[in-house]
């Protein structure tokens, strides 16, 4: 189905249920060529993933993990023979895990996001030397990845912003059709700009198993990040501590959050 709107951040509430089904070998420390302590390893030989490693209080190593969708930091006590799982406060109260977590588990996870939407099968609109690049999960029978479209114009024209749409096909039995014959169109940007805004809608057509099969590939990412709706996008944001995050917004943005997806206001009205 697609939804009108929807804005969630991909951080915490979002990042680690959508991440599940990803990869997460290139940010495992089980993996690593330093073998972990006994008690850090026997939770990733149950199947936890150990994302980062840090300094705690009190002569403790921290590390960042996760499973099933769940954060958690792991405490390794002094003597390296037992592991502590939980919230570590400080005398006033103060969590002094949540930032380890936002660090050691959050941002890598969020890092290998980025580069699965890098990798996936996606149809470039806009500049493609544009200042600022959004990935949106797009359905051809969408209405509202069509407004969508119409929204983001001003921004994509001006050469400020560059869609990259990853096409599913999810909504209708043709949907799928209908993605495989853009992603295998001869020019499949303009194929897609006739779709969208020419209103040329696309016909589902048999298409080379390879271009049958990104389709596959792009359904199962979208599956396996969690999502249900169409439009879906993602995009960097920068925070206060200068490292880059991803947010998301599910289904058509308002105005207010339009124009900070797009990195500021519109071109128009400038």
């Amino acid at each position: 189905m697609s939804l009108p709107t929807t804005a969630l951040p991909f951080h915490k509430r979002f990042a680690l249920p959508a991440l599940a089904g990803v990869s997460l070998a290139m940010g495992s420390l089980a993996q690593a060529a330093e073998p972990l302590p006994a008690p850090i390893q026997a939770l990733a030989d149950q199947g936890m993933e150990i994302h980062g490693q840090f300094e705690a209080p009190g002569g403790m190593r921290g590390f960042g993990a996760s499973t099933q969708g769940r954060e958690m930091a792991i405490y390794l006590t002094p003597d390296g023979e037992h592991a502590v799982l939980g919230t570590l406060m400080d005398g006033e109260g103060a969590n002094l895990t949540e930032p380890q977590l936002d660090e050691h588990v959050r941002a890598p996870l969020e890092a290998q996001t980025w580069q699965a939407l890098e990798d996936s099968h996606w149809i470039q609109d806009g500049e493609r030397d544009a200042p600022h690049v959004i990935y949106t999960f797009t359905d051809a029978n969408c209405p509202y990845c069509q407004q969508f479209w119409e929204q983001t114009r001003p921004w994509v024209d001006a050469g400020k912003v560059q869609l990259r749409h990853i096409m599913v096909g999810i909504l209708q039995p043709d949907s799928p059709g209908k993605a495989a014959a853009l992603l295998g169109a001869d020019d499949p940007a303009h194929a897609l700009h006739e779709h969208s805004e020419m209103g040329k809608s696309i016909q589902a057509s048999a298409q080379p198993r390879v271009i049958e099969e990104q389709v596959y590939a792009n359904n199962q990412l979208f599956e396996e990040l969690g999502l249900y709706a169409t439009p879906t996008s993602a995009f960097q944001r920068r925070n206060e501590n200068g490292t880059l995050r991803i947010d998301r917004v599910q289904g058509v943005p308002s105005e207010e959050r339009l124009v900070e997806m797009m990195g500021g206001a519109s071109p128009q009205s400038e």
